[in-house]
């Protein structure tokens, strides 16, 4: 006669990893917080920026205008560590994390939802590359914009005269633009703030436009930097001494 196996007991199910449970384990705190960042306040912090860019298509002194005003917000240098660079860094690696822990299996099971988590992943990468490059440029090479403000159209200017640089910007703008409308929609479906298929596919076109209007924002900001005659890079102090 068979024997039946005696259960588990909870010394030999310790080894073993526990199930994840909606509201338990460390896991589902840190991916609540990755998906929260991606909104609150990167999601915010992209906005602000893409449309401070679009004030370039109103010229060089708008963009200063906006430039300046933006560096001189109280507390600027806290305001960015603690709003953007510190979210951006956490949501940034625990990205990454979740692509190493991922399974990329998109050419055996080429079903919407394995692309668009592997676009997801992509993008986020490219994007994060693109900004890593961007605030390093404006930031640390040459200039500082924040402390010279008048230099802000010139510089990007001066990127945009490398056809490598110009093409990967458009691809980081692209890349931004996605990852943050289907990130959008990824947060609404994790917090159970739209729930349902047809309520959950309809604001997916809502997320769609929101990732087109991204891409044409920061198109026309290309154009506009693009088609302005060439700015000095030279600090403002210098071009007064020049002019003299």
């Amino acid at each position: 006669m068979a024997s039946t196996a005696s259960p588990a007991t909870p010394a030999q199910l310790r080894g073993g990893v526990a199930p994840l449970r909606a509201g338990q384990g460390s896991t589902f705190l840190w991916r609540r917080l990755h998906s929260l960042t991606g909104i609150i306040p990167i999601g915010a912090f992209l906005i602000e920026h893409f449309f401070s860019n679009f004030v370039a298509i109103e010229g060089p002194a708008a963009y200063t205008k906006q430039v300046a005003f933006l560096a001189g917000f109280p507390f600027v240098f806290f305001l960015e560590l603690f709003g953007i660079w510190i979210p951006i860094t956490y949501h940034a690696l625990y990205g990454f994390y979740i692509w190493y822990r991922g399974d990329m299996n998109v050419g055996d099971y080429p079903w919407m939802h394995n692309w668009l988590y592997t676009a997801q992943r992509w993008t986020g990468g490219i994007a994060f590359f693109y900004m890593a490059y961007h605030v390093w440029h404006l930031r640390f090479s040459g200039a500082h914009i924040l402390a010279d403000p008048s230099v802000a159209f010139g510089k990007v200017q001066n990127e945009f005269q490398n056809p490598f640089i110009l093409a990967f910007y458009a691809i980081g703008i692209i890349a931004a633009s996605w990852h943050f409308a289907y990130g959008l929609w990824l947060f609404t479906a994790k917090w159970g703030l739209i729930s349902g298929d047809r309520a959950q596919r309809r604001f997916g076109y809502v997320c769609l436009a929101v990732g087109v209007a991204f891409v044409v924002v920061g198109g026309a900001s290309m154009y506009a930097f693009l088609s302005t005659p060439l700015q000095s890079v030279a600090p403002e102090g210098v071009r007064s001494l020049v002019m003299r």
